[in-house]
């Protein structure tokens, strides 16, 4: 719909594509890094601050050098996680969890083999019971050593491993950084970025609106795209491709972008 009434090609704000900022890039890189020497890395930080953007950027350059394997239904049994990540890997998963170990150390070795670099990436890895953790460590000691195992989470994940029965994993973290918050200039960078890679004017949204839309979102990332592309259906309805204050308040009204102390006055 927001394609057809502006007349362009790409969805606008889309994960796909980004134009990482620079300290998403930074980490990137240095994730890079990681995944050709080896080793165990964590993405933390609170919902919105862009962890799935490093997620997807990851999965973006895998090549014939690189396999990229993502698990994101973290809060399956041992076994099941094994057969998800069996999946993953495009191997058999029927039989026992033992068969399906056998079956990814050997899928591993061969990639290894054919010159190929290997990351597994465990989305939403706070919510992974630490046993089945452990029991997944555990597995990838017997992956090649150049393989690396990135766990995306909340930061209560590293509170979790820093408590004594844990250090096994934590003392095996080889790198690991907290997303903070965007600060404004580069969440009105971010947006004027956005409007660039779809080929719109920066005048679709005007001045005033996207201070607005930096405000509201607070430095979350997910804010500023969810409240971007809310304006942007607003202008849909109403038949205005130019996005003002007026058009940005609309969405505001909502309520799931108030503050609970405006909702007891209802």
């Amino acid at each position: 719909m927001i394609r057809a009434f502006y007349g362009i090609d790409d969805q606008p704000f889309s994960i796909e594509n980004l134009t990482l900022l620079d300290n998403q890039q930074e980490v990137h890189d240095t994730l890079k890094v990681h995944c050709q020497q080896g080793g165990l890395c964590m993405i933390l930080g609170v919902p919105g601050t862009g962890k799935t953007v490093i997620k997807e950027s990851l999965k973006q350059i895998a090549d014939k050098r690189m396999v990229v394997v993502t698990v994101a239904r973290t809060l399956h049994t041992y076994t099941n996680t094994v057969k998800v990540l069996c999946q993953a890997f495009n191997i058999e998963y029927d039989g026992s969890h033992f068969k399906c170990e056998k079956r990814l150390i050997e899928e591993a070795f061969s990639l290894n083999r054919e010159g190929k670099m290997l990351v597994t990436i465990i989305d939403d890895a706070h919510l992974m019971d630490m046993v089945t953790l452990r029991r997944l460590r555990l597995l990838f000691e017997d992956f090649p050593k150049n393989h690396n195992v990135i766990l995306i989470g909340q930061p209560i994940l590293m509170s979790n491993l820093s408590l004594t029965v844990n250090q096994d994993i934590k003392s095996r973290i080889t790198y690991s950084t907290i997303m903070r918050k965007i600060n404004p200039d580069d969440m009105h960078k971010f947006i004027l970025n956005q409007l660039d890679r779809v080929k719109l004017g920066h005048n679709t949204f005007s001045e005033d609106a996207i201070d607005l839309i930096v405000r509201s979102s607070e430095g979350i990332l997910r804010k500023a795209r969810n409240l971007c592309l809310s304006c942007m259906l607003e202008a849909v309805r109403l038949r205005n491709k130019t996005i003002g204050l007026e058009n940005v308040n609309r969405v505001l009204i909502q309520p799931h972008w108030r503050k609970d102390y405006d909702l007891d006055r209802f």
